[in-house]
């Protein structure tokens, strides 16, 4: 399901990059002659074109008729767009005439510029074209976001009303932080809202974070190289919220409800040993598969205790209650759709920045660890369908995708960008032959770039395997 969920919101995204690029081409009459969701290498899923007045479609097709080509359809059809469905759900192209991109070189293109092709436009209109996709997605996400306010709102916790602390990464206890602290402030700074308190951990350096543990406030002296061990062991989750275990519901054949658990049960202790929160319970139960316990629970305000013979899973059977408006004292706001906008627009471009800074973490020791793929982006998506965290995701990666395509690397939009502003500044076209030598470097790099990020993931899974 997580590689189900991922792969329809990568391809809507995908679609939007590339209908942008389709859209200002149109717009400055320039060709665009196959658009591509996904890639099709031997052969594609599905190919669609209108001529002659009809619609014409093509199923698992190798080879386009020529009677397809532009040169063979009426003056009035040459403009028609090509569309198509590949099989290697990777990505997808517009392939706009007269470019060079990573769908033709130089040999490929016209012996003479014609006045419809990309390279016969305007600077600034090429300019437009090939930012089309990086703006389209930004806008989209900013829309989302947009959305997600004006149709859910908002729900924060506060950062000191999780009223059971947090679950620290071992790197933040090894830095002296314990399971139940909340944090203060950081270097003198107050601290409200957990996203903030994060984002200052990883990415300002901070020198000393100030925890409120128990009725004290401790100081901690933060290491230098915090930021290098969270970039080669890139771990998942710093901090959590601690919350208590209240029976949400029952898996099928469970062992507590069989022993007489109750939806609602908040369970506190495992054979007298005290579990204050959902993390230590779980914990606490894998000590005894295939062993009897006693469970203690406060049911209706009143302590019982249940008694319980577990398999040798350890485990249950049953789920926790996770949503936090319903364990701790959340702060909602609902927006209108006029106020929805300008909080979605602001919140976008905090995610591009908070996005950004966090790149820094790839020049430290190890950085290059911190690089992860395929797997890494489907394994943000929940096990089920859950439209808030389908959108807000999508939402992320939208703002994800739209800054790596700006990055200046030759084969991605950012390259063809610089390229153009470079062509701007000298007055002096960028020759074919060069342009091609440099598509086909940022090809290599980008491919490079896809073994190291995908081997990252492989690693990591073979890793989790062994342990």
């Amino acid at each position: 399901m997580k590689a189900l969920i991922f792969f329809v919101s990568l391809s809507l995204l995908v679609v939007t990059h590339e209908l942008g690029h389709l859209l200002l081409a149109k717009l400055f009459h320039t060709r665009v002659r196959r658009f591509y969701v996904f890639f099709n290498p031997w052969f594609s899923i599905l190919k669609a074109k209108k001529f002659d007045g009809k619609w014409h479609f093509l199923f698992f097709n190798k080879e386009t008729p020529e009677s397809w080509d532009e040169k063979n359809l009426k003056p009035e059809d040459q403009d028609n767009t090509l569309w198509g469905l590949g099989w290697v759900p990777l990505g997808g192209y517009c392939d706009i005439a007269g470019m060079i991109d990573e769908t033709k070189g130089a040999d490929d293109l016209e012996s003479t510029p014609q006045s419809w092709e990309y390279r016969s436009k305007p600077r600034w209109q090429r300019l437009c074209i090939i930012s089309g996709g990086v703006v389209v997605n930004f806008i989209s996400a900013l829309i989302i976001y947009a959305g997600i306010f004006s149709h859910w709102g908002t729900d924060e916790l506060p950062l000191r009303n999780a009223t059971l602390g947090y679950a620290y990464n071992q790197i933040l206890l090894d830095e002296g932080f314990q399971n139940g602290d909340i944090i203060y402030a950081i270097d003198g700074e107050e601290q409200t809202v957990l996203a903030d308190a994060t984002k200052k951990l990883i990415l300002d350096s901070p020198k000393t974070v100030t925890v409120m543990r128990g009725d004290s406030l401790v100081s901690l002296n933060i290491s230098k190289d915090l930021l290098s061990k969270l970039a080669t062991e890139n771990p998942k989750q710093l901090l959590s919220v601690r919350y208590p275990f209240v029976i949400k519901d029952f898996a099928p054949g469970s062992v507590g409800k069989r022993y007489g658990l109750m939806v609602g049960d908040s369970l506190v202790s495992v054979s007298g040993q005290l579990t204050p929160s959902a993390q230590d319970f779980t914990t606490a139960l894998g000590d005894y598969k295939n062993k009897d316990v006693v469970i203690g629970l406060y049911r209706n305000g009143e302590y019982a205790e249940v008694p319980a013979q577990l398999g040798r899973d350890g485990k249950l059977g049953i789920y926790a209650e996770d949503d936090m408006a319903k364990l701790f004292d959340v702060v909602h706001v609902d927006y209108t759709l006029w106020e929805a906008i300008p909080a979605g627009i602001k919140f976008g471009w905090e995610t591009l920045t908070t996005y950004v800074s966090s790149l820094k973490i790839l020049f430290t020791k190890g950085g290059a660890n911190s690089l992860g793929g395929f797997i890494s982006m489907a394994s943000l998506f929940p096990d089920t369908w859950d439209w808030y965290r389908f959108w807000n995701l999508t939402a992320l990666l939208a703002v994800v995708l739209a800054f790596m395509n700006i990055i200046p690397i030759p084969g991605l939009d950012g390259g063809h960008i610089v390229i153009t502003l470079w062509e701007m500044i000298t007055r002096k076209p960028v020759s074919e032959k060069v342009l091609t030598v440099i598509q086909n470097i940022g090809l290599v790099l980008l491919l490079l770039l896809l073994v190291v990020a995908n081997g990252n993931d492989l690693i990591k899974l073979f890793n989790n395997w062994l342990n």
